[in-house]
């Protein structure tokens, strides 16, 4: 009788301290994704002679002094016609009537696929992450614009953990896997980190960051990794990867400017 009172007794205070922690993490996440959000804008295209004058076409992130986007090089390199007043914009803020500023990109990195923006108004930049590659493991977070615009302008937060860390070209088993831009890869190849998250292709440009400090590790790419890595494949994985941040870092400082 004894032993089972103690039994019970000490279940109740797991209890407690399961439910207690559970509540403090549950706090401490939504406190996190909270002072995230403003920092993640979407990268668009204004188009005044278009069928859709705004277009989303990406997700990005404010870091630096406020002033700089970080997304994808494959969502910006597009041709702007002059003739028809097209440029680059940013959707900041949230609902259906984001904040919109016109940007220009200030900074390229094709082999990394990032690209680096200038607002002409300062907003709250994130915070980066060490030049060290997180450990396989890292419990992660992401926010940005799943499926463009199409589920509307509210940041989407999602969690996972890196799976693994890994070259962003593999060797194909047969030459018909071969072309001159794999071969050109492979004597070019990084490291990149595969996740274990839910992830889609509006998610381009997005911030990968640690779910406890907050700090961006990666910027996610759904489309040119797929492009290289899983080239060899007849259909997707559906496996999401993120180039790490020590090429953003690198990429702004060959550019003049100081994170």
């Amino acid at each position: 009788m004894m032993v089972n009172k103690i039994f019970l007794f000490s279940f109740k205070i797991f209890l407690i301290v399961w439910l207690l922690s559970n509540s403090t993490f549950a706090t401490k996440l939504s406190d996190l994704v909270s002072n995230i959000k403003p920092s993640i804008v979407g990268v668009g295209l204004y188009d005044p002679l278009g069928a859709q004058t705004h277009q989303l076409m990406g997700s990005g992130f404010v870091f630096g002094d406020g002033s700089l986007v970080a997304t994808n090089y494959h969502v910006v390199s597009i041709d702007l016609d002059p003739t028809k007043v097209q440029h680059l914009i940013i959707f900041s803020g949230q609902g259906r009537k984001p904040k919109i500023q016109k940007v220009k990109v200030v900074a390229t990195d094709p082999l990394h696929d990032l690209a680096i923006l200038k607002l002409e108004e300062a907003l709250k930049p994130i915070t980066l992450a060490t030049d060290e590659y997180a450990p396989d493991g890292t419990e992660i977070l992401l926010t940005g614009f799943p499926i463009g615009a199409v589920l509307g302008l509210f940041p989407a937060t999602h969690r996972g953990i890196i799976a693994a860390t890994s070259p962003d070209v593999i060797p194909s088993a047969n030459s018909r896997g071969l072309s001159t831009r794999i071969l050109k890869r492979l004597d070019e190849q990084f490291l990149i980190y595969q996740l274990d998250i839910t992830a889609y292709p509006g998610n381009s440009g997005s911030p990968i960051y640690d779910s406890e400090t907050g700090e961006v590790i990666g910027v996610l790419n759904k489309v040119f990794v797929k492009e290289s890595k899983e080239s060899v494949l007849e259909k997707p994985s559906g496996i999401s990867y993120a180039i790490p941040i020590k090429y953003l870092k690198a990429l702004a400082k060959s550019s003049g400017y100081s994170i």
